[in-house]
């Protein structure tokens, strides 16, 4: 019998430009929030397990309000993303507070996740068909030369709000649709309805290409990837945290990056039509709400989980 894949959700972070925890603000009809719409779709696509990745700060309340319902309909398991969580004969840098992001994150599930997994924000939400499209590449067996890596390409234009500037990875792919480059813009943002980059704080502005495909941290992985992360993570505590102690952050797209130019990975960028909803600002969640109103409507999610 094949084996179920796992869902990893990032749910550490706090949500600072949103103004509190996104993870736990309620965005349906009976108080879903948007974690459960998630689990909802990955169950339905075939995931046999969730793992929440957390911080002990938020555990009582995450459990009550999240973990406690969902264990009621598929297994769950805790992650701890804590500064200290280190490989042997590591510590923290001295007066270091910042996470060190979200390679980290998921180096955090080893020895947790030993099944091909997919990765997601837990305050994103994603649309079923990126849940299925990933569940079908995990359900495919991996060769033995090369590790096959997956990443939903979502259009640029659907994963924009209207309230503020956002951060994307911005793909490039060659004719088979591997990526090929995965470029970081800090400061998207919709100006006179096009999107468009800057680099200066706002100051001047240059055009992205229309329709192209941005990453939203919707990964498919296999096993195997979370040995080589730790390798990964090791020479960036020798060396990035070195250089920057306090706030250097080991990205899960530069761990992606790394492994595929060393010749060890290839990702496929598996194009969804899916609009992306978040809450990025506060402003936002009247949009997340209205959508998840209209799906409920139309026979998409129950009204209550």
């Amino acid at each position: 019998m094949q084996q179920k894949p796992t869902l990893v959700i990032m749910a550490a972070g706090m949500g600072s430009r949103f103004g509190g925890l996104k993870q736990l603000t309620p965005v349906g009809p009976n108080g879903q929030k948007i974690i459960d719409y998630s689990i909802y779709d990955a169950v339905l696509s075939g995931f046999g397990k969730v793992v929440f990745v957390i911080k002990h700060a938020i555990e009582k309340d995450f459990k009550e309000l999240v973990g406690n319902h969902v264990a009621q309909s598929v297994p769950v398991e805790y992650v701890y993303q804590e500064l200290d969580r280190l490989p042997e004969g590591y510590t923290v840098p001295e007066g270091r507070e910042k996470p060190f992001g979200t390679g980290h994150a998921i180096l955090c599930c080893r020895g947790v996740v030993n099944e091909p997994f997919m990765v997601i924000n837990a305050d994103d939400f994603y649309g079923r068909e990126t849940y299925r499209i990933l569940a079908d590449f995990l359900a495919q067996p991996q060769p033995t030369d090369k590790m096959q890596f997956a990443m939903a390409g979502y259009i640029l234009e659907n994963t924009l709000t209207e309230n503020g500037y956002v951060s994307r990875g911005i793909c490039s792919t060659d004719e088979n649709g591997r990526l090929t480059d995965l470029v970081e813009r800090t400061r998207i943002e919709l100006v006179d309805g096009k999107a468009q980059f800057s680099e200066d704080g706002g100051q001047t502005y240059e055009p992205l290409p229309a329709g192209c495909a941005v990453s939203m941290n919707a990964w498919a992985f296999p096993a195997t990837m979370l040995d080589h992360l730790e390798a990964l993570f090791r020479e960036f505590l020798d060396t990035t945290v070195k250089a920057n102690p306090l706030k250097a952050e080991f990205y899960l797209p530069f761990a992606v990056n790394s492994m595929m130019a060393a010749g060890k990975a290839e990702t496929t960028v598996l194009r969804t039509g899916e609009k992306w909803y978040g809450m990025t600002y506060a402003e936002d969640k009247e949009d997340v709400m209205n959508a998840i109103a209209a799906k409920t409507a139309n026979g998409e999610y129950p009204e209550k989980m």
